[in-house]
């Protein structure tokens, strides 16, 4: 199904309009109709609850939602925040999620479920709601907060987390950490020591036995972590930049981890730096001068709506055009999936073809772009 209802046609627009993506970064939806409130907290990356439906819409993603989701499920364009509330509700989120994953045409999902997945669809059940591929991305941390709370030692802790995350990513395609979220990008990037891990480990188990709370936020054990990841030789997406606020933002410049990225280049590591923005011009300069770096402007493209369009024209400044990719980085609400795709196909096409009327580029060379970067980067970068 086309989603490209705009007047505006050329070229990239037309190819992109039937071409089937592969999101390199995303999340399950909700299997259950959601409350008003579950609701108004998923549509904003804040978690701050918006005091109503209304309040949660007025946003560029709340009048994207009401422009471009409601009429493909069976509601008026701009319909109020209220009513998109209540048809939403009555039509069910079964249908929702089937119609609006249907519209998105996402063939291929790369599927991160380190994050509340006991709430939403993991790999099986985002598999029978799209009927297209889905492979697994397993987020660090969280493997290694399990082990907390199932009783790992400070002196059995290294080896644990050696074995675990090897079960656990034995039939994953990446690996993810939210490094940016615990302690900032401005992290020390070499590998601890045997001893330094033990003794970290002691720490934070001793602090998870006392608070109940498993929640891993030591350098030492992050640098860990990242380094256990490392030694898999997997892809490693780390989450740069627009989050919730429970990161500092100042911290989430790709540009910190240079010296990180330099290590990863001489293992033949690709990073993913995921989001990036509003750095997503440093991501460029990074994917332009590193072998191994990649970049989306995922998650902004939902967030962004009728602009999105311009933080998309922003990653082709710098960045070779094979090392962008697709992603929506969608949690929760089969919304955020469709408007990924829905806002990247007109954002990138409207760029590209710019490009061909001002006669920059060719129409094919248009078309190769949007071809590689809507599909084929991402089987490239995660070596399917």
């Amino acid at each position: 199904m086309s989603t490209n209802n705009s007047s505006h046609s050329g070229p990239a627009s037309e190819y992109l309009a039937g071409l089937s993506l592969v999101d390199h970064h995303v999340h399950g939806v909700v299997r259950d109709n959601p409350t008003a409130e579950a609701f108004s907290n998923m549509i904003t990356e804040s978690d701050r609850t918006p005091k109503s439906i209304e309040v949660a819409l007025n946003s560029q993603v709340g009048f994207a939602v009401r422009r471009w989701a409601a009429p493909l499920i069976g509601a008026p364009a701009h319909i109020s925040a209220d009513d998109y509330f209540k048809h939403r509700i009555s039509v069910g989120s079964e249908f929702v999620n089937s119609t609006l994953l249907k519209a998105a045409n996402i063939g291929h999902y790369f599927l991160e479920t380190g994050y509340r997945g006991d709430e939403i669809h993991g790999v099986e059940g985002m598999r029978a709601v799209t009927g297209s591929t889905v492979s697994e991305i397993i987020r660090i941390e969280s493997v290694a907060e399990a082990l907390a709370r199932s009783g790992s030692s400070a002196a059995t802790f290294a080896t644990d987390f050696v074995n675990a995350l090897a079960a656990a990513s034995k039939n994953a395609i990446g690996l993810k950490s939210i490094v940016a979220y615990r302690i900032g990008l401005d992290f020390d990037p070499t590998r601890p020591t045997a001893k330094e891990v033990e003794a970290a480990a002691g720490r934070w188990l001793k602090e998870v036995e006392t608070t109940g709370i498993a929640r891993v936020a030591d350098p030492v054990l992050i640098r860990f972590l990242i380094w256990t990841g490392a030694d898999l030789r997997l892809p490693f997406q780390f989450h740069i930049g627009y989050g919730d606020p429970d990161l500092n933002l100042h911290k989430c410049d790709p540009l910190l981890m240079t010296d990180l990225i330099r290590a990863f280049e001489k293992l033949e590591i690709p990073i993913l730096l995921l989001h990036t923005y509003p750095y997503q011009r440093n991501a460029g300069y990074l994917a332009q001068m590193f072998n191994n770096v990649y970049l989306d402007v995922g998650l902004a493209i939902n967030y962004s709506g009728a602009r999105s369009g311009a933080i998309i024209a922003e990653t082709l400044e710098l960045a070779p055009f094979h090392k962008i990719l697709f992603s929506s980085d969608a949690w929760g609400l089969s919304e955020l999936t469709f408007l990924g795709a829905h806002l990247f196909r007109r954002g990138l096409g409207r760029t590209l073809d710019s490009f061909v009327t001002d006669d920059e580029w060719s129409p094919a060379d248009a078309i190769k772009v949007a071809k590689a970067i809507g599909h084929d980067n991402a089987l490239a970068a995660y070596r399917l």
